[in-house]
């Protein structure tokens, strides 16, 4: 044994996250996924989707003399699918001097947790070249605390790495000539072939480090053709024997069966075709298979953000989840995707997993493991409705079967009535307030509730989540809509709907005396006053049917937010999330880095392709649907940013193309197949039709504004009743003249654990003022302090 010197090796980074590839084998015999970056293997997921293994796996090629080449920064890439939206890939790597070409196909063995590549190197001149592989263990999520050895594995010749309960083997069919292992920036294989052009270090283990492991690859057998073998386990014999395995079984075995896989699975989609495909792949196909890809295989519906780390070259140890967490928004929208191009069971299954990792008072974490562990632990509301419009979409595609949703959907409407409006975080998780976005997912929600409470029997809950959606829905504007300002005076509107508005007041001028933070920006950005602050996020008013896309409140913010966030590239038109977002590299294209500046958003695009065919212009839409297409990768994958300045090459930013957030990103893929779904029905595929026609052509009303200890209305309008809401039983005493006269009325039980008492303000005029307060009937006691409410014009 001869021990690596340089121990525990430089601090780990992730690498590259703007993938060109993606895949998986649908099979649960194989619980493996591999993402491809830059003509390369990057990371491999094992045993769960959600725990990356490996930062990359790529080739080296050196003359012995003077030559030194790296795949993945020293050769031109071409990739392709092996079959039209199968996630296996052949890849062309050419050497930039022009010395050389590898010719690779990756794909994972269907039977056995091992990845395949088979590749084939071909000299382009004389010279008597060496072909290294390098394998870069993170096992678990983690850079460092890794071991790797040189070992055997029935006498096959194997590189180990392991930590803990999961360990990796690298196999060649070639054999190897040498092999190594070392602490990465120090005796790593990279360092030695760099600074020799050849391996002149053998060492045998590298322990408890961030190692890599280095094989010299005997290619000159079998007219330059071998195949690697990587293969997973509990234990490195347990990795060996399934290396060996596929090994023995062969490439073109475990192709075959790959792609009759995924071939079949396709087979059972919906036929959705676009002439005006931007490229040479099938984007739908391939969608469909980002958002398969994402899926967990033995916790069935559980479907990753993405397989990727947002600027993982800038990420270390302490960002260990990246985007390969589930989110339940992101969960849902894909749910949505899945149901519009036909493949319901799996939709189904996210139903049922939502089911399952519900919280218990009713809401999902921000984001969590796949095993249902929160990572974060914010709030946001709509995450908590849009379970429920899944349950109602299912329900509309006749696509439940035997699952009943009404105790999940209850325990989620019950969250939503006793924490809504205001939301604690809004959809970019960042800031608390009103938000376009969560109240129309909201309120979409409580609608749909209401229908699963009807057939249960449960009129009065029924009753009660109409009543407070159309209270809610009747006070959006009040609550988001400025006029007036600034903005709206040099754009020459009547007023637009703000991104947020701040918590803390309910008011009708609320947005004006208001400030937001502003996340993710340097010392000195920390905050802006709400009427400065707009977002596309107002479409979903139009999106959830709570809007009609005429309406003059939603055209005059169209306008204020083309002024002001949208931006056309080269290759289409996309919007900024909100103005003086800081999500996204710096102005000189360094990675983000807890701060930076907002770039543009593919997805966005999609949404608002979406409210141009509700407006009835389909042509928009289509346009606004290629544009989608042109923002992709070679290989269709849509990411969640792109760049929206000049190119800086050296950073691999070019104007209107991928930036170095998340590729891809399964929401996006999830809007794209919606987008392609919507324009072939002529309407909004994942819209609720009762919400549609009890707000955007009925236009209900409501004559009650609520007060809540956690929403404390301050002013009521004139012809409306006030309702307070308690959460156990109350008699309100109260009083319209100062106490000269008084009142008592008692509160009804909702079902909700929510108990409502109706006033009878609506007489009175402008100016008058509600005093009360309570006798709390469970505690005998009364409230001990007094509460206002103003009637305004």
């Amino acid at each position: 044994m001869k021990d690596a010197p340089g121990k525990p090796g430089i601090v780990p980074k992730w690498t590259s996250s703007a993938k060109s590839g993606v895949g998986t084998a649908l099979s649960n015999n194989s619980s493996l996924w591999f993402t491809l970056s830059h003509g390369i293997i990057n990371e491999i997921y094992y045993p769960r989707i959600d725990q990356a293994c490996t930062r990359d796996v790529g080739l080296i090629i050196t003359d012995g003399d003077s030559f030194f080449s790296e795949e993945k920064r020293n050769t031109y890439n071409d990739i392709k699918y092996l079959k039209d939206g199968v996630p296996a890939f052949s890849l062309v790597n050419s050497c930039i001097h022009s010395r050389f070409k590898t010719y690779k196909e990756i794909l994972t063995d269907p039977e056995r947790n091992t990845l395949l590549q088979r590749t084939r190197f071909e000299p382009l001149d004389n010279k008597n070249y060496h072909v290294y592989v390098l394998l870069a263990p993170h096992i678990s999520n983690m850079g460092y605390g890794n071991n790797a050895v040189v070992g055997e594995y029935k006498g096959a010749q194997m590189l180990f790495a392991y930590h803990e309960n999961v360990a990796i083997s690298l196999a060649c069919s070639n054999g190897f000539l040498k092999r190594s292992a070392g602490y990465v920036g120090f005796s790593d294989g990279w360092q030695d072939v760099y600074r020799h052009k050849s391996m002149e270090w053998e060492y045998t283990s590298a322990m408890d480090g961030n190692v890599a492991l280095i094989g010299e690859v005997d290619w000159k057998k079998n007219n330059g053709e071998f195949v690697l073998a990587i293969g997973f386990g509990r234990t490195t014999a347990e990795s060996g024997q399934a290396a060996v395995s596929s090994l023995l079984k062969g490439f073109d075995n475990a192709r075959i069966e790959y792609i009759e896989g995924w071939s079949n699975y396709h087979s059972r989609l919906h036929s959705i075709k676009h002439a005006g495909f931007a490229k040479p792949v099938d984007m739908y196909l391939a969608s469909v298979s980002v958002l398969k890809t994402h899926e967990a295989k033995h916790t069935r519906g559980a479907v990753l953000a993405s397989l990727s780390i947002p600027w993982g070259q800038a990420m270390g140890d302490d960002d260990i989840s990246g985007y390969h967490l589930v989110w339940p928004r992101d969960l849902v929208e894909t749910a949505g995707g899945f149901l519009a191009a036909g493949d319901r069971d799996t939709a189904r299954e996210i139903l049922f997993y939502l089911m399952a990792t519900q919280e218990q008072d009713g809401h999902w974490p921000q984001n969590m493991w796949i095993d249902g562990t929160p990572f974060w632990n914010g709030i946001q509301l709509d995450e908590t409705a849009f379970p429920i419009l899944l349950a109602g979409m299912l329900k509309r595609e006749k696509a439940l079967n035997k699952i009943d949703p009404w105790p999940m959907v209850q325990r989620a409407a019950k969250f939503i009535l006793h924490n809504g409006p205001v939301t604690q975080q809004d959809r970019w998780e960042e800031d608390p307030g009103y938000s376009p976005f969560t109240l129309a997912a909201e309120i979409s929600a409580l609608i749909v509730a209401s229908d699963f409470a009807d057939e249960k029997g449960e009129y009065q809950k029924a009753l009660y989540l109409r009543e407070t959606a159309d209270m809610w829905n009747a006070s959006i504007e009040r609550w988001m809509y400025v006029t007036g300002t600034n903005m709206a005076k040099r754009l020459g509107i009547e007023g637009y709907y703000v991104r947020i508005a701040p918590p803390e007041v309910a008011d009708a001028a609320s947005p004006l005396k208001g400030f937001v933070p502003i996340k993710n920006r340097p010392a000195g950005y920390n905050a802006e006053p709400a009427v400065n602050i707009v977002s596309p996020d107002f479409l979903a008013l139009v999106r959830f049917g709570l809007r009609a896309p005429d309406d003059p409140h939603i055209l005059n913010t169209l306008k204020a937010v083309d002024a002001m966030l949208k931006f056309d590239t080269p290759y289409g038109t996309s919007w900024h999330r909100y103005n003086d977002d800081g999500y996204g590299e710096h102005t000189d294209g360094s990675p983000f880095n807890g701060t930076g500046r907002g770039r543009l958003w593919p997805l966005l695009t999609g949404e608002r392709a979406h409210y141009e065919l509700q407006k009835g212009n389909i042509e928009a839409a289509k346009k606004l649907l290629s544009d989608m297409e042109k923002f992709s990768s070679e290989t269709g994958l849509i990411s969640e940013q792109v760049w929206d300045s000049n190119d800086i090459a050296e950073k691999e930013l070019f104007f209107g193309r991928p930036s170095g957030s998340a590729m891809p990103l399964v929401w996006a893929h999830a809007e794209y197949i919606k987008l392609l779904r919507s324009i072939q029905d002529k309407m909004v595929f994942d819209m609720s039709q009762k919400v549609y026609t009890r707000y955007a052509v009925r236009a209900q009303s409501s004559s009650v504004w609520s007060w809540k200890h956690n929403h404390k209305c301050r002013l009521i309008k004139k012809g409306f009743n006030l309702r307070i809401e308690t959460a156990s039983p109350v008699m309100v005493h109260w009083s319209t003249d100062k106490w000269k006269t008084t009142l008592d009325t008692g509160s009804k039980d909702t079902g909700f654990d929510m108990y409502v008492t109706d006033l009878e303000t609506r007489y009175l005029e402008p100016g008058d003022v509600i005093l009360f307060t309570f006798y709390w009937s469970i505690e005998n006691r009364w409230e001990g302090k007094d509460y206002t409410v103003s009637v305004q014009e």
